[in-house]
């Protein structure tokens, strides 16, 4: 199995199946809950177009449908979503997000290789309320190169100090980039400076970069991290007595390995972690299947793996302040993984906060009830305040 969308032709007469693709550079865009797949454009009867992404931000390709050649057609410092063309397959239209907007409605012409703005509901709130500042930078580090980014905020003054947060997206083949993130912006312009990055075993880079996390959870990807933030922290106005980590799913294991491993970090906020591997892996509603191929097998085949690479194993070295997000109908990180953590943090003597959302499922920060994503949100923002102010 593949952490990595190729694409195939199906074939209606025959019923036959075709592969195309065995390794792209970029990501096709398949969706995933809360975000429709982009649906491919037959140019013509062998030219398919098809959005996808690569290194964070979106672009378009063609693939012939004979040979499976690709060819990129162009790539933008943004993300986009869907897609819809012309009955001519001249103008493709999709929404898109940038560091700076959100919601807009864009369209680019195939021909002239020019795109243009048609809608921009955000324009004026955006426009009253600056987003944060930004800025791309890489590290080297085992061979590879990371990709990070770091916001400021929209009034940043070099001449003041600022605490930094550390955010880890889920997956853990997931992926940030060129996009307005709430969740980074209600840190940023609040006087933060987030820090977050892609590093190995994210997707967008091609098949090897993803797989590289494959039986190696707090590992290598663990080391990537700690060396963003490091290079994130020789700016000057970055204030290394006052950091905090973040994330959620995978993120949320990340942050709880971390904090089991580091005392660097001066507050943690922690969403729907993956604790204990081996009890969830009977638990999770996919960790039957994406345990085996993430973790090296089955717990009682892989016992020491599970043990070794479990946060839970680490959790009573922790002296972190945490505060543990989760929603109660979660099946992807069930309940259960929050619930451990939390006793463990208490067992441990760390200041311990658990945040329980009823109903709420795994993608409810994205998805869920308003009032549910409003407070979470605010409450990460208070913990922090209160631990690195």
């Amino acid at each position: 199995m593949t952490w990595q969308a190729d694409l195939f032709v199906y074939d209606v007469a025959s019923g036959e199946t075709r592969r195309l693709t065995d390794d792209l550079e970029c990501l096709p865009m398949g969706g995933m809950p809360g975000e429709g797949a982009s649906q491919p454009v037959w140019l013509d009867e062998r030219q398919v177009l098809f959005h996808a992404v690569r290194a964070g931000g979106s672009g378009l390709w063609v693939v012939d449908a004979e040979g499976g050649a690709v060819e990129k057609v162009a790539w933008w410092q943004a993300q986009h979503a869907g897609m819809s063309s012309d009955a001519a397959n001249r103008y493709v239209a999709q929404s898109r997000t940038t560091m700076e907007t959100a919601g807009q409605i864009v369209v680019y012409d195939l021909q002239t290789n020019a795109q243009q703005v048609i809608v921009d509901p955000n324009k004026d709130v955006l426009t009253e309320h600056p987003p944060a500042q930004w800025e791309r930078f890489d590290v080297e580090r085992g061979g590879q190169t990371i990709e990070a980014w770091l916001l400021r905020p929209a009034d940043f003054d070099e001449s003041k100090q600022y605490p930094v947060v550390l955010d880890i997206h889920g997956g853990p083949n997931g992926f940030y980039g060129y996009a307005l993130s709430p969740a980074h912006q209600s840190l940023a312009t609040a006087g933060y400076v987030v820090v977050y990055s892609n590093p190995r075993g994210s997707s967008s880079y091609g098949r090897e970069f993803t797989q590289m996390v494959t039986e190696d959870w707090g590992g290598e990807d663990f080391q990537d991290l700690m060396a963003v933030m490091d290079e994130a922290l020789k700016r000057p106005w970055a204030d290394a007595s006052r950091t905090g980590v973040t994330g959620y799913s995978y993120g949320g294991y990340m942050t709880a390995w971390t904090i089991g491993q580091t005392d660097r970090f001066k507050a943690a906020v922690c969403g729907a972690p993956c604790f204990d591997l081996e009890s969830m892996y009977g638990t999770s509603d996919i960790s039957h299947v994406f345990g085996e191929l993430q973790w090296g097998g089955q717990p009682h085949v892989s016992t020491e793996w599970y043990a070794a690479h479990s946060p839970s194993t680490f959790a009573h070295r922790a002296t972190t302040p945490t505060l543990i997000i989760h929603g109660e109908a979660d099946e992807r990180c069930p309940i259960g993984q929050g619930e451990q953590m939390f006793v463990a943090l208490i067992k441990a003597g760390c200041d311990v906060e658990f945040a329980r959302y009823p109903g709420a499922a795994h993608g409810f920060r994205r998805a869920g009830h308003a009032e549910h994503r409003l407070d979470c949100w605010q409450r990460a923002l208070d913990w922090f305040n209160t631990y690195l102010d």
